[in-house]
C-alpha cells in the first residue's frame, strides 16, 4: 500500500515535525514580543521595521534557521517604502526623515542584540536590495532605478568585521574597483553556508558563473 512506502512515511514525519513546531510554547513564545522588556523593544524602534528585527532576533534563538524581514510599503498611513522617485514626496526627505532612521536604528540595534546573545558569529545577517538608484537627483528630488551600481552589506556569520569589498566612481554610478555580482554575492552566500556550488548542480542556474567572494569567507 501506498501508505507504507518510505516516502510516505517520510512525508508523513515532516508534517509531524511542521505541525510539532507550529504548536509548540517555543514557537508561541518567540512570536510574543511583549515578553521583551520595553527597554530592548524601544532600542529596535517603534515601527514595523524595527520590531521586525526583534523578531528576527528571537526567532534566531528558538531555533530557526531561515529569517527573512520584509520592509513593508506604507505603515501609519504613509508610504515608506524605498522606490523613492519623488512624484508622491521628496525622495530626499524620506529618505532623511522616514527610511534611513528606521533602518538604521533596527538593523544595529538586531546585531547588537545577537552579539549579546552569543548569537553572531553563528548568523549570517544580509542587507540589500535588488537594484541602487541613480547618480542623479530627478525633477522630483528623489531617485530613479539604477542596476549598474549597488551595496550589499553582510554582518556575522563568520564575516570579518569591517571588511569593505569594492568601490565605486565619485557619483555612485559605476564599479571602479572590485566589482562583485549579483552572482557573486549568491555564491559568497553559499560558501558561508557551507554549501558548495559545484558539487551541487542544481545551484549553478541560480548562481551562474558567480564565484564567492574570498575576502568575506575567509
Amino acid at each position: 500500500m501506498a501508505e507504507s512506502s518510505g516516502a510516505v512515511q517520510a512525508q508523513d514525519g515532516l508534517y509531524h515535525r511542521a505541525l510539532t513546531l507550529l504548536t509548540s510554547s517555543r514557537v508561541r513564545d518567540a512570536f510574543d514580543l511583549t515578553r521583551e522588556p520595553e527597554a530592548v523593544r524601544d532600542r529596535y524602534g517603534a515601527n514595523s521595521f524595527g520590531q521586525s528585527c526583534l523578531l528576527a532576533r528571537k526567532l534566531v534563538e528558538a531555533g530557526t534557521r531561515f529569517v527573512q524581514v520584509m520592509w513593508y510599503d506604507r505603515e501609519d498611513g504613509f508610504a515608506v517604502g524605498w522606490d523613492v522617485h519623488g512624484d508622491d514626496l521628496n525622495g530626499l526627505v524620506r529618505m532623511e526623515q522616514q527610511l534611513c532612521p528606521r533602518f538604521d536604528q533596527g538593523l544595529s540595534a538586531l546585531l547588537e542584540d545577537l552579539r549579546r546573545c552569543g548569537l553572531l558569529d553563528s548568523t549570517l545577517v544580509c542587507a540589500f536590495g535588488e537594484f541602487g538608484r541613480t547618480p542623479r537627483i530627478n525633477k522630483h528630488a528623489g531617485r530613479d532605478h539604477w542596476p549598474y551600481c549597488f551595496s550589499a552589506l553582510l554582518a556575522g556569520g563568520g564575516i570579518p568585521g569591517g571588511a569593505v569589498v569594492g568601490a565605486s566612481d565619485s557619483r555612485g554610478a559605476y564599479p571602479v574597483d572590485r566589482p562583485v555580482t549579483p552572482a557573486d554575492l549568491a555564491a559568497t552566500l553559499y560558501r558561508l553556508l557551507g554549501v558548495d556550488v559545484t558539487m551541487d548542480d542544481r545551484l549553478r542556474p541560480a548562481i551562474f558563473e558567480g564565484h564567492p567572494v574570498d575576502e568575506l569567507c575567509a
